[in-house]
């Protein structure tokens, strides 16, 4: 692999590491649906821990910090996608969290995550599943400064 470092080029056998943007757990029982998100965030820059279970997701959220927590709505049976993020929420560093749905009308109108709380996979629209991430980590990363400065002052 050849590597640009400054005006010259250099060889190198290791692979180039970029630097995560932000760490995300993804809780999905689909594994092709869990594949697909992973690979599609990780090639992003995110570095994703992919659980299959509410039960795998609590143990991530125990032992790691993430930025952002994603979970699928049928992640074990009714409404145990909420549940998940209803604990990550409880966590001291608060990661963002969203339900992700490849069908919208799985939705319903008083979700109480509320539309922004929502993510929406479409296969053919990779770009916009890219921004609704890196929206929600962002508004966390706000969230985090401004109570930062309110315990500052």
């Amino acid at each position: 692999m050849l590597l640009l470092s400054t005006d010259t080029w250099l060889a190198s056998a290791a692979p180039l590491a970029l630097p995560s943007v932000a760490r995300v757990l993804l809780a999905d029982d689909v594994l092709a649906s869990r594949l697909t998100i992973k690979t599609i965030l990780s090639t992003a820059g995110y570095s994703v821990d992919g659980v299959a279970t509410a039960s795998e997701a609590i143990d991530h959220l125990q032992e790691n910090e993430y930025q952002l927590v994603l979970a699928d709505l049928q992640s074990g049976g009714e409404d145990v996608g909420g549940r998940l993020l209803t604990y990550a929420r409880q966590k001291y560093y608060r990661p963002a969290t969203a339900l992700i749905s490849s069908r919208m009308s799985e939705l319903s109108p008083g979700f109480e995550g509320e539309q922004e709380s929502v993510v929406s996979i479409a296969d053919d629209n990779i770009s916009h599943l890219l921004e609704r991430v890196a929206d929600l980590i962002s508004h966390r990363a706000d969230r985090r400064m401004l109570r930062a400065m309110r315990t500052v002052c």
